[in-house]
């Protein structure tokens, strides 16, 4: 199983937008092969970037997701917030996670 984490920098005021929009989301790839679950994590210090953290059951699962005409899809309709609402770049992070000590 991986993770796959999207750090993303909102201002302050636009927090309240950024979250209607992941609740608010298309859920193209709940349907998805492969996937898991999605969490959205808000900070909880001022400056410190939103987490949208997704799991895959392998880093296939998620690559053929970003190829799909969902994806596209999907980002194309998330696109709601003006750049100005980012305080920088989102930063990409992908972990592979490891078995518990259950695990045979």
């Amino acid at each position: 199983m991986i993770t796959v984490m999207n750090r993303i920098p909102v201002k302050a005021e636009y927090a309240e937008a950024f979250e209607a929009r992941f609740r608010d989301r298309a859920r193209l790839v709940d349907g998805m092969p492969g996937f898991v679950r999605n969490e959205v994590l808000r900070p909880t210090q001022p400056g410190q970037p939103y987490i949208v953290l997704t799991y895959w059951e392998s880093r296939e699962a998620f690559e053929a997701w970003t190829a799909s005409d969902a994806f596209r899809e999907g980002h194309a309709r998330s696109g709601s917030l003006p750049c100005e609402a980012f305080a920088g770049r989102n930063e990409l992070e992908v972990h592979e996670v490891l078995p518990g000590p259950d695990a045979g």
